[in-house]
């Protein structure tokens, strides 16, 4: 399995002015095998420690934050003998043991010889929870679930990942029949790894999609476990919404859609402890296009889940409705290929995205996005829709320097638009 992410990793460990880096992400997406990954291939030895129900971590850490000690306590937790140089200390599920956090700084400050990854899959919600954090003392790096192009590579098509990357068109078209089928395979299988690694060994849809409810089941087991207990309910209302909000045509959340008469005081801490969780991502809603974007956010947003897998397993697509596309697909296409087009965004590009539209709801562009000193619209349709009337009518009000739609058609620079077909979007500002 390759993840692109290694390689900030490797630019993370070359940095002269390097510091304790914490990996933030969903439960599953990851984090552990990368890190252990990244040990095993550019370190001569990993000590690993996991704080997950380690009563001998919370005892250690408990005491000062004299280095020399911790690192006696941590060789032996870990079996390893850990040398400032070649040894790669992660600290696994490290929200568990709060105080292990704070030790970053003091590592930083008094030890930045030590090769420190740490990583949580609630470590959000501990540090929403006022968890003593060293701010300032720590890199952070985001784990998403793997990308339609990392997912390509695990197939063994690192060949169309090549051809995507170099960004030649005309025999990208050539192949176009295989970048959608694979595609369609990507949307309900998505980019949990776990998923990910089982078709790539057994081309099974069904074990994917029992790997996928577990996983769900999983997530919904950690809300009766770490949310507060009076919060539960509604994260369960609000969680269990999303894929109804999204097969809406007008995909802005309604707090309506949640429960009759639901209000957004109900379930501004539901929605936080989600978004901590990394289980949904928010995309806000901007009123004109202006630099940063950040400042001219109002309060309509929509939601999406973590994976588009994980959304189709969610609203019980079967594999036949995907690859076949037959009535339920073409019905819920537009939900799978707008959660596909944001997760691909976030993982593949860093960028965080924003949707505009005109007050009265008459013109919407699905995604809009900074890229350096450039605002730039993004349009995604299902098929081959070239349509693009709230694209033009964003156009003409704003005249930006790009602007963009994606979708199955082919890729072409038009005099107001590019269209970038749905299966390389990933590599949208390398195409700009």
């Amino acid at each position: 399995m390759k993840r692109y992410a290694m390689q900030e990793l490797i630019n993370w460990k070359n940095r002269s002015d390097r510091m304790p880096l914490i990996i933030r992400g969903a439960r599953q997406v990851g984090k552990t095998w990368l890190m252990k990954e990244f040990g095993a291939c550019e370190f001569d030895s990993v000590a690993y420690i996991n704080f997950d129900n380690n009563e001998r971590m919370e005892t250690l850490f408990s005491g000062n934050y004299d280095i020399s000690r911790l690192i006696s306590g941590l060789q032996i937790e870990s079996g390893v003998s850990i040398s400032p140089k070649d040894t790669l200390l992660i600290f696994d599920e490290i929200q568990e043991v709060p105080r292990a956090i704070a030790s970053l700084k003091y590592f930083r400050e008094n030890a930045p010889e030590y090769s420190i990854v740490a990583a949580g899959s609630l470590l959000g919600v501990a540090l929403h929870e006022g968890t003593s954090f060293p701010v300032g003392k720590v890199d952070f790096m985001d784990l998403y679930p793997m990308s339609y192009l990392e997912f390509l590579e695990a197939l063994n098509r690192e060949d169309l990942v090549k051809l995507l990357n170099a960004g030649d068109w005309e025999l990208i078209s050539a192949f176009k029949s295989i970048y959608i089928d694979l595609l369609r395979q990507y949307y309900f299988i998505g980019g949990m790894p776990e998923a990910v690694n089982s078709f790539a060994s057994h081309q099974d849809y069904t074990e994917v999609r029992r790997i996928q409810n577990r996983l769900l089941a999983s997530y919904e087991q950690d809300f009766s476990k770490h949310a507060p207990n009076e919060s539960v309910p509604r994260i369960r209302m609000l969680w269990d919404s999303v894929p109804a909000q999204l097969a809406k045509e007008n995909k802005k959340f309604i707090y309506g859609l949640i429960r009759q008469g639901a209000r957004a005081k109900e379930f501004e801490l539901a929605m936080q402890w989600l978004l901590d969780c990394g289980l949904i991502h928010k995309t806000n809603r901007i009123t004109k296009p202006g630099m940063p974007l950040a400042a001219y956010q109002d309060n309509g947003f929509k939601l999406y889940l973590l994976d588009v897998g994980l959304l189709a397993a969610k609203s019980n697509l079967d594999v036949k409705s995907l690859l076949e596309g037959n009535k339920i697909f073409k019905e819920f296409k537009g939900a799978l290929t707008e959660q596909y087009v944001q997760q691909q965004l976030i993982a593949s590009s860093g960028i965080r995205p924003y949707y505009w539209s005109t007050e009265k709801g008459t013109a919407e562009v699905d995604f809009v996005f900074q890229q350096g000193t450039d605002v730039i619209p993004l349009e995604v349709k299902a098929e081959e829709d070239l349509k693009a009337r709230s694209l033009k009518s964003y156009v003409e009000k704003y005249t930006p320097h790009f602007a963009v739609r994606t979708s199955m058609s082919d890729y072409r620079k038009e005099e107001w638009l590019t269209n970038v077909p749905l299966y390389a979007i990933g590599t949208v500002t390398n195409i700009l």
